[in-house]
């Protein structure tokens, strides 16, 4: 099986957000089933001289965009055993930014057909091109007007995968023809159009063969007028062609184990745990005390993380709970500004980092008890992933992945793995929050729920056969079942029908044992 990944970003080359975590990780899981896996990213500027010199220059090209013919450089680099592509145009990639231009709807419509036109120049021809996310959603179109009638491309497979449907790349009619060359019947079909404009996102969703996204929660939330931003009728209408597959987190590199970035390394060991939380109140200002319950969040300051219950909770938390918060991130300027000013109110109660720094965040991971995602919506959320394997018991709204992924604490049977609440109010987050705190201070308690977390399994494999099965059915089946048919044939001297929708059992994944060292007094 031989899968191409086509996304805007991927670490660790470079990095906005979780799109790229997915595309540094997954493809390394499905490498370890057998899968092929290549990625083709655009070289933009941010890319470091580290990987910029040992690439190597596979192929110099013209890529049509609409009427014109744009130069394409096409470099390869192997890293952890891995191929990984680069398209090469100056013009449109060598930038301070990654996205947020002008012309970010001609930019990504020369990099969707890149993705296509660099298959005649390379010994590679995937079964399935994976895409991600609006920037690829044109992949799909392309492949239907352009290159089907190729038999180099005949047979490849579309998944396409929705990692946050908010963004959706929407430009003006004339991007149809003039840069995609595509015919009006793109558009007055419905196949595109999005109240008069072109939908890169739409155009994944239609033309792909399976749609995917991040979590089965998210899967049913964005089938409704509330989640659906819009496109919650073309949603539903997929029916069974839509599924949810949760994120998982690379275990190599989210590892307490062994991380560089964090002061005391741990496996589940809590004495060595607190250890980090000092090490955390130091390194952002505030007091040394290891008895006092310190509640993590590294997010982007928007609404849709929930910023704005944080601002009207945070007053109260701090003048009544005997806790102390550190918030890295940023965002909106009026929430950033709003927590900055608290922080200077209450210093011995709440630092907050305006900034990404991936040292900071992953010592608030290790050195906070709580870690804190009350998110208005959460399509997957990775977060609350590294939270648990870290041992910081996650707070969460019942929402997308946040749903999927943290069960709340159930002090009648131990089960468990977090503190979770449903309607998204402030006093539904307050409540959480201050059973959390109640738990923390019951040691016997608090040490069941950490190992809960501990004994989680957060790693790609699981998900990683469920897009392996996807693959299978939509590009491999069909091959299986005639390979099958042929043996039968032989064996038997007639033909065996083969299940239409055959797919492997899926493999039983036994669960981690605990280290020795779990939760010492």
């Amino acid at each position: 099986m031989n899968v191409l990944f086509a996304a805007a970003e991927g670490s660790p080359f470079v990095k906005t957000g979780g799109l790229a975590d997915v595309i540094g990780a997954l493809p390394k899981a499905l490498r370890k089933e057998g899968v092929d896996v290549r990625i083709v990213l655009p070289k933009y500027q941010a890319v470091s001289e580290t990987y910029r010199e040992k690439m190597k220059l596979v192929a110099e090209f013209q890529v049509p965009v609409g009427w014109r013919m744009v130069y394409c450089g096409l470099w390869e680099l192997t890293h952890e055993g891995i191929t990984v592509y680069f398209i090469d145009n100056e013009h449109y990639f060598k930038r301070e930014g990654v996205y947020g231009y002008g012309d970010d709807g001609e930019r990504f419509s020369y990099y969707c057909r890149a993705v296509l036109e660099m298959l005649r120049y390379v010994d590679y021809i995937p079964d399935v091109i994976h895409t991600h996310d609006w920037h690829t959603g044109m992949v799909g179109a392309l492949l239907d007007k352009h290159y089907r009638h190729d038999e180099r491309y005949a047979a490849i497979r579309n998944v396409f995968t929705i990692h946050n449907l908010q963004f959706q790349g929407v430009f003006p009619y004339e991007v149809l023809s003039d840069l995609l060359g595509l015919d009006h019947e793109y558009f007055s079909h419905g196949k595109v159009e999005f109240h008069g404009n072109v939908n890169f996102l739409k155009a994944g969703l239609v033309f792909a063969d399976r749609v995917t996204t991040v979590s089965g929660t998210y899967a049913e939330e964005i089938r409704t007028p509330e989640y659906g931003e819009g496109l919650d009728g073309e949603l539903r209408y997929l029916g069974s062609k839509l599924s949810g597959i949760v994120n998982g987190i690379d275990e190599k590199v989210f590892n307490p184990a062994t991380d560089p970035r964090i002061y005391m390394k741990y496996r589940t060991n809590l004495a060595k745990k607190r250890e980090n939380k000092t090490a955390l109140q130091r390194m952002v200002g505030l007091p040394e005390r290891p008895e006092v319950p310190v509640i993590g969040m590294v997010s982007r300051i928007t609404v849709q993380k929930g910023f704005d219950l944080v601002a009207d909770a945070i007053d109260g938390l701090m003048e009544h709970d005997d806790i102390q918060i550190v918030i890295l991130g940023a965002g909106d300027y009026h929430y950033e500004q709003l927590l900055l000013h608290k922080s200077l109110e209450r210093p011995e109660k709440l630092a907050v980092q305006l900034k990404f720094d991936e040292h900071l965040a992953h010592q608030i991971y290790a050195g906070s008890d709580m870690f804190l995602m009350p998110s208005r919506f959460e399509p997957c959320g990775i977060s609350q992933l590294l939270a648990m394997r870290y041992g910081s018991l996650p707070i969460v709204r019942e929402t997308g992945g946040l749903k999927d992924t943290v069960q709340s604490y159930n002090e009648f049977t131990g089960e468990g793995n977090g503190f979770t609440f449903g309607p998204y109010t402030t006093h539904d987050m307050v409540y959480t929050i201050r059973r959390a705190l109640h738990f923390y201070h019951m040691p016997d308690n608090w040490k069941a729920v950490v190992k809960n977390a501990f004994a989680g399994d957060y790693s790609w494999s699981q998900s990683a056969r469920k897009y392996l099965e996807l693959y299978e059915e939509i590009a491999g089946g069909s091959q299986r079942g005639a390979a099958e048919s042929e043996a039968s044939e032989s064996a038997a001297g007639e033909e065996e029908p083969v299940p239409e929708n055959y797919d492997p059992a899926e493999t039983a994944i036994a669960m981690k044992s605990l280290d020795t060292e779990l939760l010492p007094n």
